[in-house]
């Protein structure tokens, strides 16, 4: 089994650094065109997503959308396990706030916070799932950093932990009952696309 890994295009509270969590905010203006220039990496590589399935958070569904009409391939009901984490009364807040409100443990002190162990839970959950139903399967996963980040953690524990930019691209692969990464947090599209837009002034 293969799994593409993408996070979501960028949203208004992700440019204000505003905790999103499962709030559901759609893409703005960048996290579409982020979302664009994915698909056009994709449309041009080698054939490899059977389908496209997300979190049912909007900045996810609107992201997948874009790939699988560009890649012509299905997009599968939005799954409620491949959500953020949530992240309970501090979802809208910048950092400054937080710190302001309950301290520089805000994480430990705040209500409502989903755990690690809890996160992670439900997304082996929907590994397990298609694991079971599409062994031989390549599936395209759009979901969401915190989320993906515990993934990783957990699949590939050996991996170099990296900050997960909006759009960025990762590959895993199952083989002899182990996740090996195959890409990791490329995010060579957008790259691609700013030079792009670089030139035409």
């Amino acid at each position: 089994m293969i799994i593409g890994m993408v996070r979501h295009g960028n949203t208004d509270w992700n440019a204000l650094g505003k905790i999103q969590g499962q709030t559901d905010i759609p893409l703005n203006e960048l996290g579409i065109k982020q979302a664009n220039a994915l698909a056009e990496r994709l449309g041009h590589d080698e054939k490899l997503w059977d389908a496209v399935i997300s979190s049912d958070l909007q900045r996810a569904r609107q992201t997948a959308s874009v790939i699988a009409e560009k890649l012509d391939i299905p997009l599968l009901e939005g799954d409620s396990r491949l959500r953020e984490r949530n992240f309970g009364e501090v979802e809208g807040l910048i950092l400054q706030e937080r710190i302001d409100r309950w301290g520089e443990n805000w994480r430990e002190v705040a209500q409502g916070l989903e755990s690690d162990e809890e996160v992670r839970a439900r997304g082996l959950a929907f590994i397990a799932e298609w694991q079971q139903r599409k062994p031989e399967g390549r599936l395209l996963v759009v979901s969401h950093g915190g989320f993906l980040a515990q993934m990783f953690d957990t699949l590939c524990a050996d991996m170099e932990k990296q900050h997960l930019g909006n759009l960025s691209y990762s590959i895993l692969q199952l083989k002899d009952e182990q996740w090996q990464p195959l890409l990791y947090n490329c995010t060579r599209h957008l790259e691609q696309e700013q030079e792009a837009s670089s030139s035409k002034f």
